[in-house]
């Protein structure tokens, strides 16, 4: 399923098989799923993608011509971090996420909306296999990135969660696993979200113009709105910290410094390392993630993505070839 351009219905196209490079593996795909991310890039949002491109950077896939790490039929996961130098500062520095010359895979690197698809081998993860491939897509990217956003809260013990999709749905289980209070904050008025969070262990579920009932120490906003940066400010405690887990969100609006003051800190979170991907897929191996997933035939790529754009999906969506 092709992007021609942005704000275009992605089109079905024949391609012949890709072919891989030094260092690459060939990967038949058996799932992807459909991340916010895949939106912006489609709508716009974000600046110069590869075009025409194939979306897709939550891919498990089987290798069918493997290189040193994998052997063929080994089955693997495929994020958004696609390939980085290696030689910069921020790679030597343990910050491949920052470097400059990265590129990132369904972005500028074709990704897995399709049948077949090609990755640097350095960056694909072996899965647990108490995950089958529908339930293990959403982890390579909302489980990713809600795992550095949480990490990025050092050791807050009440979590407010802003936003309650693919990476909220997880991470409160992870933050709830790690012994966290965790508090979620949905749509005003989304009534079945808020059940879903307590199904999963929020203690507190409400919209996202309600205050919780206790202070948090710090809020992870997964919510691609701005104006959730105030209102979180609000609820956290002095010395809290604001993480915004996504890769694009519209303006923030002014707010006065008094909301600030109390050494609480903004902060955002850029891609991932690969050290965040063997944690967060170890941690899901040992704990057993509630993974929410539907699934949608490769065909229908375009209903999946209008599904997440105006917020029909509990959890995640996958397509599958």
């Amino acid at each position: 399923m092709v992007l021609e351009a942005p704000r275009t219905p992605l089109r079905l196209e024949d391609r012949p098989l890709p072919k891989p490079g030094p260092g690459q593996v060939l990967l038949k795909v058996r799932a992807c799923g459909v991340c916010r991310t895949d939106l912006h890039v489609a709508d716009g949002e974000l600046p110069r993608p590869k075009l025409p491109l194939i979306l897709g950077h939550e891919i498990v896939a089987t290798v069918e011509q493997g290189g040193a790490r994998f052997k063929n039929n080994d089955r693997v996961g495929v994020p958004w971090l696609g390939w980085t130098d290696g030689t910069c500062r921020f790679c030597r520095s343990d910050r491949e996420n920052l470097c400059d010359a990265a590129r990132f895979t369904g972005y500028t690197l074709d990704g897995g909306y399709a049948e077949y698809t090609t990755a640097d081998e350095r960056y694909c993860f072996p899965l647990p296999d108490s995950y089958d491939d529908l339930h293990a897509a959403p982890l390579l990217c909302a489980g990713l990135i809600g795992y550095r956003t949480l990490r990025l809260a050092g050791d807050a013990q009440r979590i407010g969660l802003y936003g309650f999709g693919a990476a909220a749905h997880l991470i409160a289980q992870v933050a709830v696993h790690q012994g966290r209070r965790v508090f979620a904050f949905t749509r005003p008025g989304d009534a079945e979200g808020q059940r879903f969070a307590r199904e999963l262990g929020a203690l507190w579920a409400g919209g996202s113009d309600e205050k919780p009932p206790e202070e948090l120490d710090a809020a992870l906003i997964f919510a691609p709105v701005g104006s959730l940066i105030p209102a979180a400010l609000r609820a956290v405690a002095k010395g809290g910290t604001v993480v915004a887990g996504g890769i694009h969100m519209s303006d923030i609006p002014s707010f006065p410094y008094e909301l600030l003051w109390g050494e609480r800190c903004v902060r955002s979170v850029a891609n991932l390392t690969r050290r965040d991907g063997e944690e967060l897929l170890a941690l899901a191996a040992a704990m057993r993630l509630r993974v929410e997933a539907r699934r949608f035939p490769l065909e229908q790529a375009n209903i999946a993505l209008d599904s997440l754009r105006k917020g029909q999906l509990r959890g995640a969506a996958v397509l599958v070839p």
